[in-house]
């Protein structure tokens, strides 16, 4: 089911657009180096052997895994002679780039300089990490994106129609298709592999057409079925559950919700912001340092992707179940909002105004304003509330972990602010 036209090919359409650098090196038939750098199954090798054949090139493939310095001396030499005969040019195809060592990709700069044959190298790895950097700058990098669910949707039916595929054979329910969706995680060569396998044991149908379900996929991939719809209750029930119970500080509990987002392919940024507004809401001042673990999670999710941020939304569920909680923030700001909202808005006293304008002195602004910094104790005995809402009291810490030194602390300065503690 390999794509042999670039028309073929699903996903990464910055890449294969009309003028782009793919379809640039196709049409223009010149010789260039191209890094394509993107996550497993997404058409790194697809994409190489394309340009091969559109090009009527010779095509070459060696894997880092298994070749050494004198199988890429020996392809080039056998380009750099076909080029002197005038034989077909060579694209020469390396598959994870990333595990070369230094000397091996040195011995590719000579062909590359020279345009002895067209490189393509594809890794999984930042090649600004794992690439030389001679290479790196005579390499025009391009960088594939995931997959996503309609795109290997796609692939899937595409697979199922498709003579070269299983022609029409076999049937696959829709739950078997959202299955296999899910579980190849964006990986089209993954999802090929499955339906391969949940097709072999297809069972018969209704009409003698053999079909797979969902029964058969969760037999062939060994991977039970997380049953969650990610448009339906079960998308807004999980995520629920999840939340209260990371604020009813049961950790496994919270750890198995995680674990069926995860399996459902959730997307990990949104589990990360509710972690963030959980932070604040349910936790706060009780531990300060809950809303800098969840926006580190959510940035490391971002940073990495997934499978891997796991462990960091991981941490970070553990870390937010286990802190004392307080909806002391959210209860003050609510609080706040709802006077403002009912029109408690009474002007800003005249010692708060802005004073740093030519005349505002004629207009009281700013007359009597007593600077904190002046006491030593860095608190002044002064109003700022405006009227409407004068002795409201907003924010009631709980005892809970470090909000208890807030609240002690709220105490202080509240009675210098009402003159109760003379200096």
């Amino acid at each position: 089911m390999r794509p042999s036209r670039l028309d073929e090919v699903v996903g990464q359409r910055h890449l294969l657009a009309p003028g782009s650098p793919i379809r640039q090196i196709i049409e223009s038939d010149a010789s260039s180096a191209v890094i394509l750098w993107g996550p497993p199954g997404t058409g790194k090798t697809t994409i190489a052997a394309i340009v091969a054949a559109s090009t009527e090139r010779r095509f070459v493939e060696l894997s880092a895994t298994s070749a050494g310095v004198r199988d890429v001396r020996a392809v080039i030499d056998s380009a750099r002679r076909g080029l002197a005969s005038g034989a077909r040019e060579t694209v020469l195809f390396i598959d994870e780039v990333h595990r070369f060592s230094k000397a091996q990709q040195d011995a590719l700069l000579p062909a590359v300089e020279n345009r002895w044959v067209t490189l393509v190298a594809a890794t999984t790895e930042n090649p600004f990490f794992s690439v030389i950097a001679p290479l790196l700058s005579r390499s025009l990098l391009l960088t594939l994106e995931p997959l996503g669910d309609d795109d290997i949707r796609s692939v899937i039916e595409r697979a199922c129609a498709d003579p070269r595929g299983l022609g029409g054979d076999v049937e696959v329910t829709p739950d078997a298709l959202d299955q296999l969706v899910r579980l190849a995680g964006g990986d089209a060569r993954r999802a090929l592999t499955y339906l391969e396998s949940a097709a072999a044991g297809a069972g018969p149908g209704a009409r003698g057409t053999p079909y797979v379900d969902l029964d058969a996929v969760v037999v062939a991939v060994d991977r039970a079925a997380v049953r969650y719809d990610r448009a339906g209750d079960q998308h807004y029930d999980v995520i629920s559950a999840f939340i209260k119970s990371v604020r009813g500080s049961d950790v496994d509990a919270a750890l198995h919700y995680l674990a069926r987002m995860v399996a459902a392919g959730e997307d990990p940024r949104f589990i990360a912001r509710r972690l963030v507004i959980l932070a604040s809401e349910d936790i706060g001042l009780a531990d300060p340092t809950a809303l800098t673990t969840a926006v580190a999670a959510a940035q490391a999710v971002q940073l990495i992707g997934m499978p891997e941020a796991r462990l960091n939304l991981g941490q970070a569920v553990i870390a937010l179940a286990l802190a004392p909680k307080s909806n002391a923030v959210i209860t003050a700001v609510d609080a706040a909002l709802a006077d403002v909202r009912a029109g408690k808005l009474s002007a800003v006293p005249l010692h708060l105004r802005d004073a740093h304008y030519g005349g505002s002195n004629k207009l009281g602004h700013g007359a009597e304003y007593a600077y904190p910094h002046d006491d030593v104790r860095g608190v002044v005995a002064q109003v700022y509330a405006p009227e409407s809402v004068a002795g409201t009291t907003y924010y009631r810490p709980t005892r809970h972990g470090q909000e208890a030194a807030f609240a002690d602390r709220l105490a202080k300065v509240d009675a210098i602010l009402d003159g109760d503690d003379l200096p």
